[in-house]
Formats: structure tokens, C-alpha cells, sequence
């Protein structure tokens, strides 16, 4: 899952080294802290937040084989 944020993001940044994503597990939960260039927060968000609900709907769609609830924070 790490490898399919990590193709995403690196796509739509200028600062593709910058990219850091952490995984937290839980009992119930599987979050991914991803953490970018600041110049290139505002490219991964989008307007209204639309590019990292798109990134968080591809990420449930290829976790739906996990019994736990899949997260994503953008820090």
C-alpha cells in the first residue's frame, strides 16, 4: 500500500525525494502519515481538498481485501 501512495504522490509533486510516508497500525485501523515538501502541500491537497480524497478513495478501494479501516493524514 506504502508503494501505491508513494506512485501517486511522487507523480504530482516537484520535490519527489521529499516524500515520506509512515504507517501506523492499530487494532482496528491502518493509518499512513504521508508527509511532503511544504511547497507541494497545497499540490497534493488540491482545491477543495479534491486530489487527497482521490488518493483516499483509491487507497480504500485497494485495501477492501483488509479487515481493518485504511486512513490516510497528510502532515
Amino acid at each position: 500500500m506504502e508503494e501505491l501512495i508513494e506512485t501517486i504522490v511522487k507523480a504530482l509533486v516537484d520535490h519527489p525525494e521529499e516524500v515520506r510516508i509512515e504507517e501506523v497500525k492499530t487494532d482496528h485501523a491502518i493509518t499512513y502519515q504521508l508527509s511532503v515538501h511544504s511547497e507541494d502541500m497545497g499540490k497534493v491537497i488540491g482545491k477543495q481538498g479534491r486530489i487527497a480524497k482521490a488518493i483516499r478513495t483509491v487507497i480504500n478501494a485497494a485495501g477492501t481485501n483488509e479487515s481493518k479501516k485504511i486512513n490516510l493524514e497528510i502532515v
